[in-house]
């Protein structure tokens, strides 16, 4: 999956998979994770948010399953 880099001071690069709805997000701590589930409305509003951790806290973390 190709990832776009994002100013974060927590994310990395964010991708997204449109057909499986699948969310990938590189940390840098050196993590990546997929989101399972996400609709596109969703990583639209955080690759628009002014603070995509701010975003990613308060809209993903805790509300998708994920996979490392």
């Amino acid at each position: 999956m190709i990832r776009t880099l994002v100013t974060s001071s927590d994310l990395e690069s964010v991708g997204y998979d449109e057909v499986t709805r699948t969310l990938e997000i590189r940390f840098y701590s050196g993590g990546v994770y997929q989101y399972s589930c996400v609709p596109l409305s969703v990583y639209k509003g955080l690759m628009s948010a002014s603070s995509h951790g701010k975003y990613f806290h308060a809209y993903i973390k805790n509300n998708y399953s994920y996979q490392r």
